[in-house]
This record gives structure tokens, C-alpha cells and sequence, in this order.
């Protein structure tokens, strides 16, 4: 594609050949001529003086370089925007695999793509422009809207929802059963054990959710589990029974949300925190990875460590850490001296 087409499809600012052309992209450190790279972060900035890319995404006041430059206020987002006009995905030509199992009572919209070996249960309602991919099974009364991506080994599980333009990952599961039990002794042997608690609720996903690979979203034990738009779930997730996830919150690997967590809006939990449950984390928060979340988090706020709290003061608290050592030798020098 040549530059000048680019720049105007991306909606950028050309300095350099228009007809230069670009047939791909990569980093900075590893791009060659013919490919587009950004930068998005001033801290990369002596990069993009020797990369050898034909062109770079750049803030619209990035000083000159070598390579041509596409100047866009959000650099990072117009380089996904060039990811998906270079690189073809694949096509799915809409058609049912010989293979698929299909009940008779279940209705599938037009265009759909159903690969081989695809289970879709009895009552099951999937809208126009589904791809079903091998092995994906959809269970009894599951609903399902248009536009639905599903890649191989993913499962939406009885009576769940979801909505337009959602797409679940490899191994993605919705509605699994929640992690209920109720602690009793046995009758006989008097011993501990548990009695599974019957998981009667239903899981949703709304519009726009992605769900990355072999991460579950579990149905509620009574009422829902409950995605809300826009929502991104990264891989090896786990959302607890009960909880609610706000518009547009991402959840990074291995994230774990305990039943009944409410997390709010714009929210970003980055990889491994982990969420106690029965608590509420409000709009736009952010927790550093590895963070543990034992009570409500306020909205706006950043939290990092455990138990979870204010980024600035874990930080200070994390340097200090480093010197305990050193400070405790000291205190115990200044105490041995005679006064």
C-alpha cells in the first residue's frame, strides 16, 4: 500500500514519498524497508533516528527522522488501525462443515460459518454473521447475537447470552458452573465434606466483549454473571460467579475476581492481581499487577501490593523495604551505644 494511501485512510499527515510502499508492519528495533512502525512512548524516541522502516507512526510534534512519518494524535491505535488494512485475516465463507451437529429446534441467522465438528444444542439462537470454528460447542437455550466469533474449543454454556460482535478465544468458556459449596458433616461418618450448591444462574456477555484464550466467566448461582460492553478479558482469566464487570474494563492474564466482585467502568486490573470477592472496585481504578484486593476499591484511585494500596505510598513503602537491612543495623548501633 503506498504511503499516501495509508496516510489518508488512516486519517495522518504525510511527511515524506507518497509513493513509497508498505506491505507490513513491525517494532522499531526489528522493522526493514517496506514495513511501518510507531512510537508511542517518548522513551523510544533514539529508535526511530536508526530504524530502518519505511515509515513511522508518530505524534503529530515528533521531531524529524530519517524514515517518512504519518503524524496522528494516538499513534498506538492508528498502528492497529494499519495492522488490520495489512494483514489479511482469514476468510470464512459462510457454509455448514458436514461434520456439525445442529439440533432441529436451534436457528441459525444467515451467513453463518460453521466448521467441523460444532455441537449447537437444542433452542440455541445464533444471529446473522456467526463463525463457529471446530469444536465449538453452544448448549441448550443459549442466545446468541450477530457477528459472533467463536475460535476452536470455546463453549457457551445452557441459557447463557451474549450479545453482538463478540468474540471468544480459544478455550474461552462461558458459564461454567460457579465454585459453590456448602461445608456439613457427613451423616454417618461425621466427617467434613461439601454439598454442592446448585449453579441456577446464567452468564452474559454484552456487545463488543473479548474474551482471550482459556479464560472462564462462570454462571451465577442464582440471578448472573454479568460482562458489560466493550469489556476486554485477557488470557487465563477467571471472573467468579456473581460478578459484574464494567463498560470497557480490561482484566489482564490471570487476573482472578472472586464471586460477587463488582468492578466498575474504564477499569484496568493488570496481570495477576487477584480480587477477594464480595467487594466493589469503582470506575476507571487501576491495580498494578500483582496486586491483592482484600476490600472496596475507590474510583480513580491506584492501587499496587498486598493488601492493596495507593500506588505512591507502596512505592515509597517498596524502596524502604530494600533498606530494612541497612536501617535495622543502624538502629541497633545507635542503641548499643552507652548515652
Amino acid at each position: 500500500m503506498k504511503l499516501s494511501e495509508l496516510a489518508a485512510r488512516l486519517g495522518a499527515t504525510l511527511d515524506g514519498d507518497p509513493d513509497a510502499e508498505v506491505t507490513s508492519a513491525a517494532g522499531l528495533e526489528d522493522a526493514h524497508p517496506g514495513q511501518i512502525t510507531f512510537v508511542a512512548n517518548p522513551k523510544y524516541t533514539p529508535l526511530a533516528r536508526t530504524t530502518r522502516a519505511t515509515a513511522i507512526l508518530v505524534e503529530p510534534n515528533f521531531g524529524p527522522v530519517s524514515a517518512a512519518t504519518l503524524r496522528i494524535a494516538n499513534p498506538y491505535l492508528a498502528f492497529a488501525r494499519a495492522l488490520e488494512l495489512l494483514y489479511q485475516l482469514p476468510v470464512y465463507a459462510p457454509g455448514i462443515h458436514p461434520t456439525a451437529v445442529i439440533d432441529p429446534t436451534a436457528t441459525v441467522g444467515a451467513n453463518a460459518h460453521i466448521g467441523a465438528y460444532v455441537v449447537v444444542g437444542e433452542q440455541v439462537v445464533i444471529g446473522d454473521n456467526a463463525t463457529l470454528l471446530p469444536h465449538v460447542v453452544i448448549y441448550p437455550h443459549a442466545q446468541i447475537g450477530s457477528h459472533f466469533l467463536a475460535h476452536a474449543h470455546a463453549i457457551v454454556r445452557e441459557y447463557c447470552r451474549v450479545g453482538d460482535h463478540v468474540t471468544l478465544q480459544n478455550g474461552a468458556i462461558l458459564g461454567a458452573d460457579g465454585f459453590g459449596f456448602a461445608h456439613y458433616s457427613a451423616p454417618q461418618s461425621g466427617e467434613p465434606a461439601w454439598h454442592k450448591i446448585p449453579q441456577t444462574g446464567i452468564a452474559v456477555l454484552e456487545d463488543y466483549v473479548e474474551i482471550q484464550a482459556n479464560s472462564t466467566v462462570d454462571r451465577a448461582s442464582i440471578g448472573e454473571t454479568r460482562i458489560h460492553v466493550g469489556a476486554k478479558i485477557d488470557n487465563l482469566v477467571m471472573v467468579g460467579h456473581g460478578s459484574s464487570v464494567g463498560d470497557n474494563t480490561m482484566l489482564c492474564s490471570q487476573v482472578g475476581l472472586s464471586g460477587s466482585t463488582h468492578v466498575g467502568k474504564n477499569v484496568i486490573l493488570a496481570g495477576q492481581v487477584g480480587v477477594a470477592g464480595h467487594l466493589t472496585i469503582g470506575d476507571g481504578a487501576i491495580a498494578t499487577a500483582q496486586t491483592g484486593i482484600p476490600s472496596d476499591v475507590a474510583a480513580g484511585t491506584t492501587v499496587s501490593g498486598y493488601p492493596a494500596i495507593d500506588n505512591r505510598k507502596w512505592l515509597r513503602s517498596v524502596a524502604i523495604f530494600h533498606r530494612l537491612p541497612e536501617i535495622v543495623r543502624e538502629m541497633r548501633q545507635k542503641s548499643s551505644k552507652p548515652e
